[in-house]
């Protein structure tokens, strides 16, 4: 059973501590790479540790990947590199994933982690906020519909902006994944007001206009799942 040190404070949208840790150490912590767990570990002490993939999202995510045997992906939002690494190790040898964040701090701290497991030449990590990044992508006609996976884990602002240009450069086929798309099941209240803590009010209205945009694009056919603080998967169909 993990020690108690490394359970996670948050359990997602499970409101049943104890279900929450009976799925963890059931079917979770068995099976994660023992890399990830000291990469997990090492970022529980960053005070911003609850941005990082949770180990139960990694693991879907991760399966996900396997059954679209995908090659190439991209990643809005890196924080210090747990979901990065677990998609470098699941790729193949010529695999490559292109990470994109703007703390290389942060990153660094997950990097020694990320050398050690032997997949470092998979990454291309490139500290920059991520819309001028997608935008020169997106001048080489060659990237477009080129990406497998895209999986988005960034600031609420631009995650609209940043769907819009992953749609493209994802081929037909190809999955994008947004993260907290429930925002801590808050989705659900009549008003911001009643949003807390304060700091999740300026993502809430952002969130329910995109969850709702999503559900009406005829581009996409798309699946929303409670898991973590809410995924949705898109698969592009045009």
């Amino acid at each position: 059973m993990e020690n108690s040190k490394t359970v996670l404070k948050q359990h997602g949208l499970l409101h049943n501590q104890e279900l929450y840790q009976y799925l963890l150490n059931t079917s979770v912590y068995p099976r994660e790479p023992g890399i990830l767990k000291e990469l997990r570990d090492a970022s529980a002490c960053h005070p911003l540790a609850y941005y990082g993939t949770s180990p139960d999202s990694g693991q879907f995510l991760s399966m996900l990947m396997k059954l679209l045997n995908v090659k190439k992906t991209i990643e809005v939002g890196v924080f210090t590199g747990y979901s990065l690494l677990m998609t470098a190790l699941i790729l193949p040898e010529d695999g490559k994933v292109i990470g994109i964040d703007i703390d290389r701090k942060a990153y660094e701290m997950g990097l020694p982690f990320i050398k050690k497991s032997g997949v470092d030449h998979k990454i291309e990590f490139i500290e920059s906020p991520a819309l001028p990044i997608l935008d020169k992508l997106l001048e080489d006609p060659a990237n477009e519909g080129s990406f497998d996976f895209a999986f988005v884990d960034a600031d609420k602002v631009n995650t609209g902006n940043y769907y819009e240009r992953l749609l493209k450069l994802v081929k037909v086929g190809g999955v994008i994944v947004l993260d907290n798309t429930l925002w801590g099941g808050t989705v659900t209240l009549p008003d911001v007001s009643m949003v807390f803590p304060e700091s999740r009010r300026p993502g809430w209205g952002l969130t329910i206009e995109l969850n709702k945009a999503i559900a009406e694009d005829p581009r996409v056919e798309m699946c929303q799942i409670p898991l973590g603080d809410g995924m949705t998967l898109c698969r592009r169909l045009s």
